[in-house]
């Protein structure tokens, strides 16, 4: 048989785009999430740091403590896992936490990028709160509510409608998820029902739902379809502005709006 007969299987090598993620060391989601929009067209390449509110197999607490969320960015540790995930062949990278970001506010986020810029190769670095900015800004949104993880406390849920307001945004609605603390008890319907029974009589022209921890990607097109809200996610913009940073051209259905369009800078 010639070589010319012979049938190969893929192996994930000829994706246009990849996307590298910076991840809690205990958490799939984001890379779940990233791979489930990007398809064939983007392979996505996670690197792990620790993150001591999370233990083996992706437990935590009711509710994080807030010391590890808030140094979870402070040098060295981060600096050094950038400058080793850029030296692979990255089109892009995303930091996917949110929490962290509350604690710090916006110029906090802006700070950590202009630090870790030397570090990247020249590859672009984005953060999930500031693409979540971006997002609600190309999307033309004033008035927000923010659904965050149920392990995030009150203390935490509101830095978060803080830091959104800071940004600019009405937010008029915010609470943690009423479900019960723990990744694996995150669903699609529940969290649907959530945002159905919170968000919707509220007034919110869109949602944010934080957390990249949080299962969520799977319901954005079903609160678009059925609550008229346009729904962003952690993980969703993260992507899109990541792909974004780097001129990317990327639209997919199913994933909302904001992917609906092409994701390069305008």
């Amino acid at each position: 048989m010639s070589i010319q007969q012979l049938s190969f299987q893929p192996d994930g090598w000829s994706a246009d785009t990849r996307l590298g993620l910076v991840v809690p060391h205990a958490d799939v989601g984001p890379e779940a999430e990233c791979a489930a929009i990007g398809g064939q067209q983007v392979s996505v390449h996670g690197a792990r740091i620790g993150f001591s509110a999370m233990r083996a197999g992706g437990e935590m607490d009711q509710k994080i403590p807030h010391d590890p969320v808030a140094s979870f960015t402070e040098p060295p540790f981060i600096d050094d896992l950038v400058a080793s995930v850029c030296d692979a062949p990255l089109t892009t990278l995303g930091l996917a936490f949110t929490s962290s970001a509350y604690k710090h506010g916006p110029e906090g986020e802006r700070a950590l990028i202009e630090r870790l810029r030397p570090k990247t190769r020249g590859i672009p670095v984005v953060t999930t709160c500031l693409a979540a900015e971006e997002a609600l800004h190309h999307l033309g949104i004033e008035k927000l509510a923010i659904v965050n993880p149920a392990w995030f406390d009150k203390e935490l849920d509101e830095a978060g409608a803080e830091y959104f307001r800071t940004a600019g945004f009405d937010v008029v609605q915010h609470a943690p998820c009423w479900l019960t603390s723990g990744q694996k008890h995150v669903t699609p319907p529940a969290l649907y029902d959530w945002i159905k029974k919170t968000v919707e009589p509220s007034g919110a022209e869109a949602v944010f739902v934080g957390g990249n921890g949080q299962r969520a990607v799977g319901i954005i097109d079903a609160v678009e379809s059925h609550l008229g809200i346009k729904a962003l996610t952690a993980n969703q913009v993260l992507f899109w502005a990541a792909l974004r940073a780097a001129g990317v051209s990327f639209s997919t259905a199913g994933y909302g709006t904001l992917l609906m369009q092409e994701a390069v800078v305008e």
